[in-house]
């Protein structure tokens, strides 16, 4: 994904690292199974002898007790949920993608497949793009988060949605800059969701002619619903009906058969052609002139910050949007409830009462997670033709020093926030300026959360590199938390309480002595019922052996510890999004902005040295046994 690598969090909100660092100078706090490396991690925190010193005397072993030993969680041996081979760091980097010998795969729907056989294709010539309108006819590009939606037995048959997240213009228009609205259009229309029908005919999965098939993308009518549908804020004085879905990074699912999908870096797509001041909101949310470079403001005004006619249409864009993959006239719904942050996933979990529970990121450095949960059953209130989504109450995270946590409610009742907002369309709209008033925990850019076989939830931390430390010294070059982790936490009550215990699961650092399971900046997460969790990386990742690895994507046995690479992407790309078939034999990933667009750097799926364009696409892992995938 593009990364808007600054921070807009000026609140005096207390940061992760300081509840981290008080966490992990407690005896108990790594005194379990897997025990991990406090001393290197806060070494790389802080730089500070005393807290390394702190730190090693609280986890080494007393008396009567057998040391565990730093970094055991990873190197672990027999897992008892994966005896795959693991994929050696010496193959895990290159223009083409490698899989543990164990597996195979195949590639599917890369940017520019018509949605419909037949329909007009891309097929990554250098020398030329699609139009405008033919990308309302294909698959788009930026492929991240999806979700499969099986039709009959499911196995091999179903409804693919996923997600298109961001193309630089270099590689949707093959220049640096749009020159024309058609540009523009091109560049809006690559972006959004494709809904696809697949199936697998005499051993391969292919697209297949479909009536639910459709794009939706940043020209699509939408609609709003929940406490903030009807605000002013959500309208321009231009009239303009909403429209579009942007920067759709990853995605959840629903009890009831729909998809939601999350925008996140939308600030990136407006700009400013004449004066404008930033409001405290705007700010907040990371608005700038000249946005991340896409250039639609100088053709479309409704992206043109200082055009007085589109104000709040900025306010259209950072929702989880639900669409109903089996119904391809049904118009896209923004649920306001949900909050309006750079969303990276919507995890939904079934709470104690069978009340929905959707766990959320918000993918900044130095910002939150949170927590939505139904006002009640949610078979009942789709019932009462209400959906869940629409009526609960949103909570942002605070981590305590001692393991403990609170989720601290966003509502106007919170007297923290009936001082600064007048309704609760306000406190949506303006969901970051809510948490930062109620003094939720600032986090490393936290992103994909994902629950395995029990009611512990993981959230990856990818990396925060703002975080300096004051005292580096030789065995702590690269400061605080270059590299990210994964933490994990259970809620009171079944998901649906508001106090709950938290843990770190990994430090990413502490992988980086082993070939099999080295990596950095965590990412997309899934975890499956049996207990494995899928990592999957974005950013940079470690050497070894002389070795840089490519992005990728890993195995971990949540009951062990132990972690496994199972696949590596290619050069430049991002290891991203994640789903199953009903049986688990056949999972699907992606592969987004192979070589960054460059066909100098490889031509995937193209044969190497072809001088195509890479695109993004979908592969198909399957093992060759016939087993559950990541076994």
């Amino acid at each position: 994904m593009i990364h808007d690598n600054g921070s807009s969090n000026r609140s005096n909100n207390r940061s992760f690292e300081d509840v981290l660092r008080a966490r992990m100078s407690r005896r108990n706090v790594l005194a379990r199974g897997a025990a991990l490396s406090a001393t290197g991690f806060l070494a790389a925190l802080a730089g500070n002898k005393a807290l390394v010193q702190a730190a090693a005397a609280a986890t080494a072993p007393q008396a009567g007790q057998a040391g565990a030993g730093a970094g055991t969680a990873i190197a672990q041996a027999g897992s008892r949920l994966f005896n795959f081979p693991a994929v050696p760091a010496a193959n895990a980097a290159g223009p083409v993608p490698t899989i543990s010998s164990a597996y195979q795969y195949e590639v599917l729907i890369p940017w520019g497949t018509p949605i419909q056989p037949g329909g007009p294709e891309y097929t990554g010539d250098p020398n030329s793009r699609p139009t405008a309108a033919q990308q309302t006819q294909q698959v788009g590009i930026g492929h991240d988060g999806m979700w499969f939606f099986p039709i009959g037995n499911g196995n091999d048959h179903g409804m693919l949605a996923i997600n298109h997240e961001y193309g630089t213009n270099p590689h949707i228009l093959g220049k640096l800059a749009p020159t024309s609205l058609e540009d523009v259009r091109l560049s809006q229309h690559a972006h959004g969701v494709a809904v696809v029908e697949i199936k697998k005919t005499n051993g391969k999965w292919q697209v297949v002619s479909s009536k639910n098939a459709r794009r939706i993308h940043g020209n699509t009518p939408v609609t709003f619903s929940g406490p903030a549908a009807n605000s002013p804020l959500l309208r321009t004085s231009a009239g303009n009906a909403p429209l579009g879905t942007l920067n759709n990074c990853a995605n959840g699912y629903t009890p009831w058969g729909t998809y939601l999908t999350c925008e996140e870096n939308f600030n990136g797509y407006f700009g400013a052609t004449g004066d404008w001041t930033p409001t405290e909101a705007q700010r907040r949310y990371g608005f700038a002139a000249a946005g991340f470079g896409y250039g639609w403001h100088l053709f479309d005004p409704r992206f043109d910050l200082s055009n007085p006619s589109y104000r709040n249409e900025e306010n259209r864009f950072g929702w989880v949007v639900e669409i109903d993959p089996m119904d391809s006239s049904q118009t896209p719904v923004k649920r306001t409830a949900l909050g309006r942050i750079k969303h990276e996933n919507a995890e939904l979990v079934i709470g104690r009462g069978g009340r929905a529970v959707v766990y959320m990121g918000d993918d900044e450095r130095f910002d939150y997670i949170y927590k939505f949960v139904s006002d009640s059953n949610w078979r009942s209130m789709r019932a009462r033709g209400i959906s869940p989504l629409d009526q609960g109450k949103l909570y942002v995270a605070k981590f305590n020093d001692n393991g403990t946590g609170n989720w601290i409610e966003l509502t106007i009742n919170n007297p923290a926030l009936r001082a600064k907002f007048n309704n609760q369309a306000e406190v949506l709209t303006y969901t970051r300026l809510a948490a930062d008033a109620v003094g939720a925990t600032k986090m490393d850019r936290p992103e994909w959360i994902a629950t395995a076989s029990n009611e512990d939830v993981y959230c990856t931390l990818t990396n925060n590199t703002a975080r300096t430390a004051d005292n580096t010294n030789a065995p702590n070059p690269l400061g605080p938390n270059p590299w990210g982790h994964i933490i994990k936490w259970r809620d009171s009550d079944q998901h649906v309480g508001t106090t709950f215990r938290w843990d770190i699961f990994v430090l990413a650092q502490d992988t980086h002595n082993t070939d099999q399971s080295a990596f950095g900046s965590p990412d997309g997460l899934w975890g499956d019922t049996d207990g494995r969790l899928f990592i999957q990386t974005d950013g940079t990742q470690p050497t070894v052996n002389g070795v840089r690895l490519n992005d990728q994507m890993l195995v971990a046995d949540t009951n062990t510890g132990e972690i496994r690479r199972i696949f590596s992407g290619v050069t430049g790309c991002e290891v991203t999004g994640v789903t199953v078939t009903p049986d688990r034999r056949t999972m699907f990933v992606n592969l987004q902005h192979p070589g960054d667009g460059d066909p100098t750097v490889t031509n995937f799926p193209a044969p190497t040295g072809s001088g195509r364009v890479p695109r993004d696409a979908t592969i198909v892992i399957t093992k060759k046994d016939g087993g559950i995938i990541g076994s």
